[in-house]
């Protein structure tokens, strides 16, 4: 293990602070109101619950059965503008999740289109939103796992006269079956914790804990019934990462057969077919809404003094997260004990709505404070930011410790000497990379400042929200459109920093 230093400590007190400042107000108020009796199991609280898994259990069967197909069929074919279409894949993990609830309901809200077969607001829309993330996500995944397979059992199931479905079994599926429960984990628990989406898509039938969280803190003030979901929610998320395994620590799969594999298969017309049908039904998922909300906001885009408020709050926020992020993750990341692993995914274990339920009740004499209340919005995004960041450092931080670590020992090379001649250099590239994501994710965030905002703060995922809720919709769109070219920009800039260091 890594020697223990100051800064090391350091961050781990910030982070399990920030962790504990959101769990002892729940626990004083519990001890407060008489112990156990502040837990109020009641019907409406299992309904929240039930929903919450049953949303999460539909969309992570919506996205990762198909998602699989389509992954394989995309491995099966070549044709022009495969890499585009991948590329496309990766745009809904980059948009936040406000600009895609307006770009679905530009759509499915409107009887005269696509909205005609599906209900948007309840399980339906919110399944649509999810399928929407995560679909693409897991057609990204399998088919990086698929390019893992070797070129020669290609070869030798063409040799044997496979049919498909022999293929799939003896050659496929081995690989993919390492892969299914640990993206079925990973997209389980992004539902289990949505929050934006149920939040606008759902309603009194569709609610999940951390909307239910929201509810009970800022519409009801029933911090008694806000406990008891932050504490379900707890150890839900614990239950669930846990079994996830360390899929936020680590890459889900390294791809490097893709120059020397050479497929046999999917060549008869049947078989073209069907994975064409599939391939199109992917596109199909994702092009309509981007297309609208492109369409939508490219004409009605206001660039007034409202928006560039929002824009400069959203950056001075999303660059302050990030650099708290960073310098977090950077010191926790170097460390590979089960301890500093905890404390990497503490954001996952009490998600963002739960801390924030803590923060709220400690910071309710500084509600109007626009400084107090934008370093508590600051903070917390940093916290939500440093699973994600950490799992980009670690691998890199395993890579050079393994390639330098031995020569720094040699040449007596420690401290500010190391971090400047050896690790700053080595790691400039992933740490781009996490810095814009740790960005990305803050810009496009509007848990935090939905729970703990005020007035005075209003960032663009705020004002989004703000616009859609006096059915301003064309506004909304135009302020949609610009969070999304701003976050795909950064995405995009931050795909090719981890694309260069790759290859190194």
């Amino acid at each position: 293990m890594a020697k223990l230093t100051h800064q090391y400590f350091a961050a781990q007190s910030l982070v399990l602070g920030g962790v504990i400042l959101g769990l002892v107000p729940l626990i004083w108020f519990a001890i407060s109101r008489g112990g156990l009796s502040a837990f109020r199991l009641d019907a409406g609280i299992w309904d929240v619950l039930v929903f919450t898994l049953k949303q999460a259990f539909l969309s992570t069967l919506l996205s990762v059965v198909p998602g699989l197909f389509i992954a394989r069929a995309m491995a099966r074919q070549d044709f022009h503008g495969h890499a585009w279409l991948l590329r496309l894949f990766a745009v809904p993990t980059a948009l936040p999740a406000i600009v895609v609830v307006l770009a679905l309901t530009s759509i499915y809200s409107n009887k005269q289109m696509l909205g005609r077969w599906i209900e948007l607001y309840g399980l339906g829309g919110i399944l649509l939103a999810h399928v929407f993330f995560n679909l693409p996500l897991a057609v990204r995944l399998f088919y990086e796992a698929s390019e893992n397979i070797a070129p020669e059992n290609f070869r030798l199931s063409a040799q044997l006269s496979f049919t498909d479905a022999e293929l799939f079994r003896h050659v496929e599926w081995p690989v993919f079956r390492n892969i299914v429960p640990r993206v079925s984990a990973l997209i389980f628990l992004l539902c289990a914790a949505s929050f934006v989406i149920v939040l606008t898509l759902g309603g009194p039938s569709a609610t999940t804990l951390e909307v239910a969280i929201y509810q009970s803190l800022r519409l009801d003030f029933d911090i008694g019934r806000a406990l008891t979901l932050a504490l379900i929610q707890i150890l839900l998320c614990f239950v669930l990462v846990t079994l996830s395994g360390r899929v936020m620590l680590q890459n889900v799969t390294h791809a490097g057969n893709q120059l020397l594999q050479r497929r046999f298969d999917g060549r008869g017309l049947n078989a073209r077919f069907i994975d064409y049908t599939l391939i199109a039904f992917g596109a199909f998922v994702v092009l309509p809404p981007l297309l609208a909300l492109l369409s939508s906001g490219l004409t009605q885009m206001q660039i007034n003094a409202q928006v560039l408020n929002a824009f400069g709050f959203s950056i001075g926020i999303g660059l302050l997260s990030a650099c708290i992020a960073l310098v977090l993750a950077w010191n926790i990341a170097q460390q590979s004990d089960w301890f500093s692993q905890g404390l990497a995914l503490s954001a996952l274990i009490v998600p963002p709505a739960v801390m924030a339920t803590g923060w709220f009740i400690v910071l309710q004499g500084f509600s109007d404070n626009v400084f107090v209340v934008s370093v508590a919005i600051i903070s917390l995004n940093a916290l939500m930011a440093l699973p994600f960041v950490v799992s980009i450092l670690v691998p890199a931080f395993d890579r050079n410790r393994k390639r330098h670590d031995r020569l720094c020992a040699q040449l007596a090379l420690s401290g500010w000497q190391k971090l400047r001649h050896i690790e700053l250099p080595l790691m400039s590239r992933p740490l781009i990379q996490s810095f814009l994501l740790a960005f990305i994710l803050s810009i496009g965030d509007l848990t935090a400042i939905t729970l703990l905002g005020n007035q005075g703060i209003v960032t663009l995922p705020s004002l989004i929200q703000i616009q859609m809720g006096h059915y301003r919709g064309n506004e909304a769109a135009g302020t949609a459109l610009l969070l999304g070219i701003l976050s795909l920009a950064c995405a995009w800039a931050a795909q090719r920093f981890g694309d260069a260091h790759d290859l190194d």
